[in-house]
């Protein structure tokens, strides 16, 4: 019999992780979750006997199990991390491990103090075409490393989605756009490229999605949008939900704006939620582009762009090297040797790398890797948990920067 596992949030990353868990043999024991509908889906597809409708009622009862799943909005993240520590769990942590510097300190401090282990959904890490890429790496194909370039194209409908519409559009409500949707690729930067990092810029903000840009004649509501205007609009909230619909999708991102997902649902929730709105109306304030730069210690240099207005697909990231230059996009690897011409390795992986396909198998890979850590009782099959923090800060330095228009200085080492 595997792991027991308690999960505190069941809506679409915690019934990922759950569904992946309970393949590899873990056992589901109880589930938090505020909303009926997804509890009663979580008790009858893993058999949970015990639900909560807040994830606090749960840390008073008894220790049901070895570790917990925390997938709560951001800003609950610390506050339940830090408790279920204390309580005992080991922790697997939905991204970003907090949405401030300060409870990120303290989610570390509380690992420190009570030894227990913590796996940080960075789930580039965990895909095969990480392994890949870093096997090559070793192997030298690059010679050293000396600069890296690394593309997060977030997607025109996805951004849409999630940061105008959805739960990440609000700053103050749940975390900046970089901090939500990109530590992890800041992450996957110290993947590829170790070191201290001695400076840091950053540069974007909210360019189209504000209410100056929004079409003559266009509705509050895309079902009240005229035809002329809303079948010419990207962003259309018919085009991105009731196409998909039509097309058979019942997953990701239809499964957000109602659940369960059917045709009713939809449509009422396109009607009356935030999901039907115009993207125009100016009720977000998060980044839709964003830009970072790395000067590290030893003269190496690094750079992350974030672009909402872009076609979705798996993350680019060019490697410049000593002896050669690589590209990667998730499916491929170009390598290009100085002198030798170039090679391509066809890895034969889910290509996009959105949540439809639980991030080209990052999913997976980070809940295998934590379930074999419980068993053995160490973190030796999971990525550091101090490069995840580091990540964090280094994206909390990078929103500094932004917001200062100036570059900061890194602390050495980082505290």
């Amino acid at each position: 019999m595997g792991p027991s596992l308690v999960f505190l949030g069941a809506g679409n990353r915690g019934l990922a992780y759950a569904r992946h868990a309970h393949a590899l043999g873990a056992r589901i024991v109880a589930v938090a979750d505020p909303r009926p509908g997804r509890l009663a889906a979580f008790r009858q597809a893993f058999g949970v006997e015990r639900t909560f409708a807040d994830w606090r009622e749960l840390l008073q009862a008894p220790l049901f199990g070895e570790a917990a799943v925390v997938a709560l909005p951001d800003r609950l993240h610390a506050e339940a991390a830090v408790a279920l520590m204390e309580k005992g769990y080991h922790l697997l942590l939905e991204k970003p491990i907090a949405p401030t510097w300060r409870e990120v300190e303290g989610v570390a401090e509380a690992k420190r103090r009570t030894g227990r282990m913590v796996a940080v959904a960075h789930v580039l890490r965990y895909t095969p075409y990480a392994r890949a890429l870093r096997e090559r790496l070793r192997e030298g194909a690059v010679g050293q490393v000396v600069s890296v370039q690394h593309l997060e194209p977030v997607g025109h409908w996805h951004y849409a989605h999630s940061f105008v519409r959805g739960n990440w559009r609000k700053e103050a409500e749940s975390s900046p756009f970089l901090l939500a949707k990109s530590v992890h690729d800041l992450d996957w930067i110290l993947f590829l490229l170790p070191g201290e990092v001695a400076r840091v810029a950053s540069f974007g903000g909210l360019y189209h999605f504000r209410p100056e840009n929004r079409p003559q004649g266009a509705a509050s509501r895309c079902l009240e949008c005229p035809k002329e205007v809303e079948g010419s609009c990207p962003f259309s909230a018919k085009r991105i939900y009731l196409e998909a619909y039509e097309k058979g999708e019942r997953g990701w991102p239809l499964d957000v704006v109602a659940y369960p997902v059917t045709w009713e649902n939809l449509m009422q929730a396109l009607k009356e939620g935030p999901y039907g709105e115009c993207v125009y109306l100016g009720k977000n304030d998060v980044a839709d582009h964003q830009v970072v730069v790395l000067e590290y210690q030893d003269g190496r240099t690094a750079s992350l762009h974030v672009e909402g207005l872009s076609r979705m697909r798996f993350r680019e990231t060019r490697i410049f090297g000593t002896r050669g230059e690589l590209l990667g996009d998730g499916r491929y690897l170009r390598l290009y040797r100085f002198g030798e011409g170039e090679r391509v390795y066809d890895l034969e992986t889910e290509a996009e790398g959105s949540l439809r396909s639980g991030h080209g198998g990052g999913d997976f890979g980070l809940v295998q890797a934590f379930l074999q850590a419980l068993i053995r009782g160490d973190e030796g099959p999971l990525e550091p948990f101090s490069e995840a923090v580091q990540a964090h800060r280094l994206t909390f330095l990078a929103e500094e920067a932004r917001r200062a228009r100036k570059v900061v200085q890194v602390e050495i080492p980082l505290p």
